[in-house]
C-alpha cells in the first residue's frame, strides 16, 4: 500500500524531468522523460503527458505518451500518424541552408550544416522517419532546388 500510494507523488527528479520533456531538439530525452514521468500518476506528470500527447512533433513521443495516459485510466484520443508536415516550411528551410553551402557541397556537408543550423528540424525528423531519416534527407536535399518545393515525403491523404 505504501508503494501505491508513493506513486501518486511527485519523483524526485520531476524538475529534470520536467525539463526534458520540454527538449525541443532531443526526441529521445522527450521519450525517456514520458517513461519516467508514466510511473507517476498526478495532476503535473498527467498533464506534462498530455500536452506531449497533443503537441509533440514526434509519433514515438506521442504515442508513448499517450500509452501511461491510458494505463493511468485517463481518457484521451489518441494521436494521428498522419501529418504532411512536421515542421512548417520544412521546404524553404532545407533550401535555404543548401543555397548557404557551395556549390558543389556533398549531402554529409547538407546534413551537418542542417544539424548545426536547425537541430530542431533534423531531430523532429530523425525521430519521426527513424531508419529511414537519412533516405529522406538525401531525397529531400537532392529534390531542392530554386522552385524552393522539395518533396517532403508527407503523408498522403
Amino acid at each position: 500500500m505504501e508503494n501505491e500510494q508513493s506513486r501518486y507523488e511527485l519523483p524526485e527528479n520531476y524538475e529534470e524531468l520536467k525539463k526534458a520533456a520540454n527538449r525541443t531538439a532531443d526526441w529521445k530525452a522527450r521519450l525517456a522523460a514520458v517513461e519516467e514521468l508514466g510511473q507517476w500518476k498526478n495532476k503535473q506528470t498527467i498533464d506534462i503527458l498530455t500536452r506531449l500527447v497533443t503537441s509533440d512533433p514526434v509519433y514515438t513521443v506521442q504515442e508513448a505518451a499517450y500509452l501511461k495516459l491510458k494505463e493511468f485510466g485517463e481518457e484521451i484520443a489518441a494521436p494521428s500518424k498522419n501529418k504532411p508536415e512536421l515542421v512548417k516550411g520544412v521546404s524553404k528551410i532545407v533550401l535555404r541552408i543548401k543555397k548557404s553551402l557551395p556549390k558543389d557541397h556533398t549531402y554529409e556537408e547538407f546534413k551537418e550544416k542542417l544539424k548545426k543550423m536547425r537541430v530542431d528540424v533534423y531531430d523532429i525528423y530523425e525521430g519521426e522517419k527513424g531508419a529511414d531519416f537519412d533516405k529522406w534527407l538525401e531525397k529531400t536535399w537532392a529534390s531542392a532546388t530554386a522552385t524552393g518545393r522539395p518533396s517532403t515525403g508527407g503523408s498522403a491523404k
